[in-house]
């Protein structure tokens, strides 16, 4: 009997749900990212203690920043930051933040961001990376809101508190950045593409090398992060087919 040798090449797309099918993936451009510009959980996730790479997810839709020469993330429209301001004075007592129609467990008067944050990503409405929480234990606290409601001018959130101590204490919110309102300048604000492929990289690194996806065909529902078409500005690169899963 005479057995031939049989070779076949298959192309998957390994992790990368979001890519429907890879026609034009040859003609990916090898670029240079600003690890800086990139949040966690949102972008990337945590390496462990035996394999510390931190992991960037593919498919982020980048842009390319004018002064660096480095890519970030696309940012054709602002996301809504909001700070949260204890006055008064307050010595003890709890308040709960109530954001579109949700309202979270009972939050410590000196409670640390990571705290609040836990808090907000426990309501049903509020996924990881949804709303970044910075500032300092008692506050204020500002929340940058990003992944479903990358872009979107959200409700401003509300507390009720039931504080103790200090003089006629309270929280005080305001909206600091309207979400949706405004684009960037420095170039990040036209699409240039989406991140082909996962990239790792060990903590304290500030940029490394990953191939931009200019031509193909995508599933938005898929992304890591939110995406509207429509939000392209003119000019921005028009060559990637998007559809939305069914």
């Amino acid at each position: 009997m005479d057995i031939q040798p049989y070779t076949t090449t298959e192309t998957l797309g390994f992790g990368r749900r979001w890519l429907m099918n890879t026609f034009g993936s040859k003609t990916n451009l090898s670029i240079t990212l600003d690890l800086t510009a990139f949040d966690e959980t949102l972008h990337w996730v945590e390496g462990s203690a035996k394999q510390p790479e931190r992991k960037l997810k593919s498919g982020i839709p980048l842009g390319l920043n004018a002064t660096t020469k480095m890519y970030e993330p696309y940012a054709a429209v602002t996301n809504e930051v909001q700070t949260l301001t204890v006055t008064g004075g307050p010595t003890g007592g709890t308040f709960t933040i109530t954001f579109s129609g949700q309202t979270t467990a009972a939050i410590a008067y000196n409670a640390t961001a990571a705290a609040v944050q836990t808090a907000l990503e426990a309501l049903s409405n509020v996924n990881p990376g949804d709303i970044k929480v910075t500032g300092n234990a008692g506050g204020p606290w500002t929340l940058t809101y990003g992944g479903q409601y990358l872009g979107d001018n959200v409700s401003a959130v509300t507390t009720t508190e039931t504080f103790t101590g200090g003089t006629s204490p309270d929280i005080t919110i305001a909206t600091t950045t309207a979400g949706g309102t405004a684009t960037a300048s420095d170039g990040t604000q036209k699409f240039a593409g989406f991140l082909y492929a996962e990239e790792s990289f060990y903590p304290g690194a500030t940029k490394c090398g990953a191939a931009l996806m200019r031509f193909g065909q995508v599933d938005i529902s898929y992304l890591p992060v939110a995406f509207d078409p429509a939000d392209l500005p003119a000019g921005s690169n028009t060559n990637i087919i998007f559809e939305k899963s069914k």
